[in-house]
């Protein structure tokens, strides 16, 4: 909100009366992933533990089990493509450094080296891969919250240029976390699934096209 004075009276009235006290100690960050208390009241697809911005051109592609619990979010923009993951943290502490030290390792084995440089976000991690495709670049960010971390994985020229990502870039940046309140071990998944409308027509798909053949 921004506060408008077309006279200086009344902007110290407002002052007075407490209007810019409260914006001035407002806590909400300038961009996301916000936490579910903090958020902007914005369009959203509601896939549970991440709500999803709606950003223009950007296909959200999901994969979910027959009881709709999802397994992968796939964000994709032209050629370009950003794979989200939410998981718990502790309370005190963000995970992004040790889980950032854990994909390097990983990478490592599998015999591709990892360069970690100072992003706009941090620290992250921008490795090329060998896929059944071809050569990938990757490009790791984490984001720690309060409670949760944000993973994304970037691929195509996005992973390579971050000026590429664009309209992901924005998903990243509008992206709501709603953790919950119940305990849960550090770095476990937070709890995905379909629109309840979506997961309704899936299952009504399901039954339509009656048991399978084996």
């Amino acid at each position: 909100m921004i506060f408008s004075r077309k006279r200086a009276d009344e902007a110290r009235q407002a002052r007075d009366n407490g209007v810019l006290a409260a914006e001035e100690t407002s806590t909400t960050p300038a961009r996301g992933p916000y936490d579910v208390s903090e958020a902007p009241d914005e369009p959203r697809l509601d896939l549970g533990s991440l709500q999803i911005p709606a950003v223009p051109d950007v296909e959200v592609r999901v994969q979910a089990d027959p009881q709709g619990v999802i397994q992968q979010v796939v964000l994709v923009h032209g050629q370009n493509a950003l794979q989200l993951g939410v998981f718990a943290a502790p309370r005190s502490d963000g995970i992004w450094d040790e889980v950032r030290e854990e994909i390097r390792t990983s990478l490592a084995n599998d015999g591709a080296a990892a360069e970690e440089v100072e992003g706009e976000r941090g620290p992250e991690l921008r490795a090329r891969v060998r896929t059944p495709d071809g050569v990938t670049d990757l490009r790791f960010v984490g984001i720690d919250g309060p409670r949760w971390m944000v993973r994304g994985v970037f691929q195509g020229r996005a992973a390579a240029d971050p000026a590429a990502a664009g309209p992901l870039a924005a998903c990243l940046d509008g992206l709501v976390v709603d953790r919950g309140q119940e305990a849960k071990p550090v770095r476990e998944p937070l709890p995905l699934r379909l629109p309840r409308e979506v997961a309704e027509q899936q299952a009504a798909e399901q039954q339509a096209a009656g048991p399978q053949e084996v």
